[in-house]
C-alpha cells in the first residue's frame, strides 16, 4: 500500500513538473506579455519576470517595448515648385500599450512603415525644394504629427522622424551649382571693387603727402629697389619719373633759327641774280587806230 502511495505521489509530482514546465513563461525586462485565453484577452498585461499560463488554453504574446528605429524607403515625388526629388527618412517609435498593439492592429511595425511612406510623399508634395534642403526641422515636425495621429490608436508613440537624404536630378544639381558659382563670383567682384575703392583713397592720401615732401618719393623709390633686389631676380625694373621724360623730350626739340641781317654788299650781289631769274617782259602792243567817220555820216 505504501509503495502504491509513493508511486502515485511520484506520478503526481512528475505531472506537476511537466505541467509547470509547460505553463511557465519568462517575460524579459523590456517586454510585456498579453495573455489570450481561447482567443480572448485574459487579465492585465503581464509584467516582466516569471509568469504562468494554462497550457493548451492560454497563449502568451510578448511585445517589445524598446524604441524601434525603422528606415523609411526612399520616396520619389514632385515638390510644389515642380522639382522631382527622392527623399528617404528614418522614424523612431515605441509601443506604449502592449494590448492595443496586439489587438487593434495586425502588425504594428508594417502599419507604421506604410503610414510613414504615405506621410513622406504628402510632405514632399506640399513643400518646396528650398524647404527640403534648408528647413528640415519644420518638415520633421509636420511628418511626426502626420504619423503620430493614427498611431495613437495602435498603442504606438512616435518619438522622432528625421529626413535623412534628399536626392536631386543631375540637371538640377548642375543648375544649382551654376547659380551658386554666379553668386560667389558676384560677391567676389563686389569685394574686389570695394577693395580697389579703399586702396585708391589710401593711394590718393599717400600721393598728397608725398607731393608735399619731394624726398619721400625718392625714399619710396629706394624702398622699391631694395624689395625687388631681395628676391634675387636677374632683371631689375626701375621706375622712371614721367616729368624727367618730358624734360628730355623738350630738350631734344631744335630751337627756331632767327633771321640774320644782310650786309649791303650781299644785297648788291644778289640783285643781278634776281634780275636774271626774272623773265623778260615783252613791250605792250600799240592801240589799234579807229576808222575816221565819213562826211555823209557827219
Amino acid at each position: 500500500m505504501l509503495e502504491e502511495l509513493l508511486g502515485a505521489a511520484a506520478a503526481v509530482a512528475a505531472g506537476g513538473l511537466v505541467y509547470l514546465g509547460a505553463a511557465a513563461r519568462v517575460v524579459k525586462q523590456y517586454e510585456r506579455g498579453v495573455v489570450l485565453r481561447l482567443g480572448r484577452r485574459r487579465g492585465e498585461v503581464r509584467p516582466p519576470g516569471f509568469t504562468l499560463v494554462v497550457p493548451a488554453v492560454d497563449r502568451l504574446r510578448k511585445v517589445n517595448m524598446q524604441i524601434v528605429t525603422m528606415p523609411i524607403p526612399a520616396q520619389e515625388g514632385i515638390t510644389r515648385d515642380n522639382v522631382t526629388v527622392r527623399v528617404d527618412a528614418v522614424v523612431y517609435f515605441r509601443v506604449v500599450d502592449a494590448a492595443a498593439a496586439i489587438i487593434n492592429v495586425e502588425d504594428y511595425r508594417f502599419a507604421v512603415s506604410q503610414m510613414a511612406q504615405t506621410s513622406l510623399r504628402s510632405i514632399i508634395g506640399k513643400s518646396e525644394l528650398d524647404d527640403l534642403l534648408s528647413n528640415r526641422e519644420k518638415l520633421n515636425e509636420g511628418l511626426e504629427l502626420m504619423i503620430d495621429s493614427p498611431a495613437i490608436g495602435w498603442g504606438v508613440q512616435i518619438d522622432r522622424v528625421e529626413i535623412k537624404d534628399v536626392s536631386l536630378p543631375d540637371t538640377m544639381k548642375r543648375s544649382m551649382a551654376r547659380q551658386a558659382e554666379a553668386d560667389r563670383e558676384r560677391r567676389a567682384r563686389i569685394i574686389n571693387a570695394d577693395a580697389e575703392l579703399q586702396a585708391s583713397k589710401k593711394l590718393a592720401e599717400a600721393a598728397k603727402e608725398m607731393s608735399e615732401q619731394p624726398a619721400a618719393l625718392q625714399l619710396r623709390l629706394l624702398q622699391t629697389v631694395v624689395a625687388v633686389a631681395a628676391e634675387k631676380n636677374s632683371t631689375l625694373v626701375l621706375p622712371f619719373p614721367v616729368e624727367l621724360l618730358r624734360f628730355l623730350e623738350k630738350a631734344q626739340q631744335p630751337l627756331p633759327q632767327r633771321p640774320q641781317q644782310e650786309s649791303p654788299q650781299q644785297a648788291r650781289q644778289e640783285a643781278p641774280q634776281e634780275r636774271q631769274q626774272q623773265p623778260q617782259q615783252q613791250p605792250p602792243l600799240p592801240p589799234a587806230s579807229l576808222p575816221s567817220p565819213k562826211d555823209g555820216e557827219e
